[in-house]
């Protein structure tokens, strides 16, 4: 046994050494502590107008974070593809530079507010700018690590900064909150932005490999004809939506459970949602193994079962230790649908039609989280926390029967698939 133990212990040390090994490329090393940066921004902002919400509607939170979201998505949706690519023509490295500095401008705006419709004002600002920053930091990653096994290993290390808005993000406002007002949380989000834009200046990064001969518009449009084009890729939208409807819950009604429902306060919500990150962050670091041994089928598929049966579970919930247990287990679902994601995004196109591309799975993707977040903020308002488990449960439960029977789990069909998507760039 002891034996055993040291073997498992030397295997994780080696993975983990792995995995950590593609920050000794000085430019993704750069560009990888600039996400986090402005991912722990983000993050605060998160949990910010989370609190912002309750304060301004009261019980009606939900509803009011729920339409905010919704905002959020619906201006990624409607801009992402056009905006990122006309941006595609100018240096990578200025348009990024340039997009945080942006975003924290608007950010700066945010402890100013005192009407629910500022929210709304500022968050449609906030994600225009988004729209191009998102898809261009994806698409950059794989032509900085253009071998797959490294690219699997950044697809972990980015999933984890992603999550460190559920962890490390409410885990840093919670100490915020103890010396400083709710106002502060937005002003270190702002210099979370400012310290990304200076990590980014600070490197080169590979110029982006351009079509000619279209516009932007033509651009964006065949971004998104070799997505819905793509059978795998109408799976990994389909897979996303179950992804979505966890998050979804957890985003729009932790604070009205927590706080409405179980009569706890603004700390006992932080801590929840990053309870939900440390699921999402511990199933992102099983990945490379996972993949190494399963095709991102069976993995992807797994965590959809993971979001629709935790959901369908989400009626049960009578307390605070229960819930929490509860956002472990979508946390993990979610990481493994969303981890592998980018590896089937990249191999769909060639390097000159990956920022149109990323862009096209941004706002699709996007499109998911539109009506999930009204779905959460709206049923939760309107029939209570109990029946919106169940509707959200019910959504999640079809992308999943959809994305399995789309997905064929046969290796010869799965080869088909691929040879037909190669054929359709």
């Amino acid at each position: 046994m002891r034996v055993s133990h040291v073997g498992t212990a030397g295997s994780q040390n080696l993975q983990a050494r792995q995995m950590l090994s593609v920050l000794s490329n000085p430019t993704f090393r750069a560009f990888y502590l600039a996400q986090v940066a402005s991912l722990v921004g983000s993050g605060l902002a998160t949990v910010a107008l989370g609190l912002m919400a309750f304060e301004l509607a009261g019980s009606a939170a939900g509803a009011v974070l729920g339409t905010a979201l919704a905002l959020k998505t619906l201006t990624t949706v409607g801009l992402s593809p056009f905006v990122t690519a006309g941006l595609e023509r100018f240096s990578r490295r200025s348009v990024l530079i340039g997009l945080e500095i942006a975003r924290g401008a608007v950010m700066f705006l945010f402890p100013f507010v005192t009407e629910v419709w500022q929210v709304y004002l500022l968050i449609v600002l906030l994600h225009s700018v988004s729209a191009g920053l998102v898809p261009s930091v994806r698409a950059t990653i794989p032509d900085i690590l253009p071998d797959e096994k490294d690219y699997t290993r950044a697809l972990v290390l980015t999933q984890l900064s992603y999550d460190m808005e559920t962890v490390a993000s409410p885990l840093l406002a919670l100490l915020l909150l103890s010396l400083v007002p709710l106002d502060g949380l937005f002003i270190v989000a702002v210099a979370g932005f400012l310290v990304s834009a200076a990590l980014i200046a600070s490197v080169s990064l590979p110029a982006q490999n351009l079509a000619v001969g279209l516009g932007v518009g033509a651009r964006a449009v065949k971004g998104l004809r070799i997505y819905v084009g793509t059978p795998r890729l109408r799976c990994l939208l389909a897979l996303t939506f179950c992804a979505a409807t966890a998050s979804a819950m957890v985003l729009v009604n932790t604070v009205v459970i927590v706080q409405s429902e179980l009569g706890l306060g603004p700390k006992a919500t932080v801590l929840a949602v990053g309870v939900f990150g440390v699921g999402s962050m511990s199933a992102a670091m099983l990945i490379p193994r996972l993949l190494d041994r399963f095709p991102e089928r069976v993995v992807m598929l797994a965590g959809a079962c993971l979001c629709s049966g935790g959901l369908g579970a989400g009626a049960a919930v009578t307390g605070y230790a229960t819930m929490l247990l509860l956002w472990l287990v979508l946390g993990s679902g979610y990481a493994l649908i969303l981890t592998p994601a980018g590896r089937l995004v990249a191999r769909a196109a060639g390097r000159s039609d990956w920022s149109v591309l990323f862009a096209a799975q941004f706002a699709l993707t996007h499109a998911c989280w539109f009506v999930a977040y009204l779905t959460a903020g709206m049923a939760g308002a309107a029939v209570g926390i109990a029946f919106t488990f169940a509707i959200l449960a019910a959504m999640s439960a079809a992308g999943l029967f959809v994305a399995a029977l789309v997905w064929p789990a046969d290796h010869a069909a799965v080869a088909a698939i691929v040879s037909d998507d190669h054929r359709e760039q």
